[in-house]
């Protein structure tokens, strides 16, 4: 395994639209361990291939103790909604609230080929959203619902 570099905004792949996996071999083995171990490194809870250069649906979620690899990812339902903060490996030192729906059921493919449905909820269902988005060329600023504050700060001086 080995660490890659994250990109960051305002690099022009972040936009692009990424091409489905077609070969379920070592390379795509070796990107989504490297996938993981960069994502933990960097401390983040979901990184998308294309966040390290690779034009592939291939994303990775780990919430807790909860890890879940995504292959040719597609939300087949969507269900309530939840608002609440994001931020993301690729966009420093920028947070904002974004509403996502509040359970998914997700089709996907694993590293091996072997297509799979999981439904999830709450922050997993934000994640995996978030990195699905990604491999759409959509950044988590595009679906700003408003700025977030920390709490203690307020607009007065």
């Amino acid at each position: 395994m080995a660490l890659r570099r994250i990109v960051k905004e305002p690099d022009e792949i972040l936009r692009k639209k990424c091409r489905p996996v077609e070969s379920f071999d070592d390379k795509l083995c070796v990107l989504l361990d490297d996938m993981k171990e960069t994502m933990r490194d960097a401390e983040g809870v979901g990184l998308a291939a294309p966040q390290v250069g690779i034009l592939k649906r291939v994303a990775v979620v780990e919430v807790g103790d909860f890890y879940l690899e995504m292959v040719n990812p597609e939300i087949v339902e969507r269900e309530g909604e939840q608002i609440g903060i994001e931020g993301c490996l690729s966009v420093e030192n920028y947070n904002c609230n974004v509403a996502r729906p509040a359970k998914l059921k997700l089709k996907a493919f694993d590293r091996f080929g072997k297509q799979f449905e999981i439904e999830v909820e709450g922050y997993i269902a934000r994640a995996c959203c978030h990195e699905i988005d990604h491999l759409d060329g959509i950044l988590f600023t595009d679906r700003f619902y408003s700025e977030y504050k920390p709490e203690g700060e307020d607009d007065e001086d």
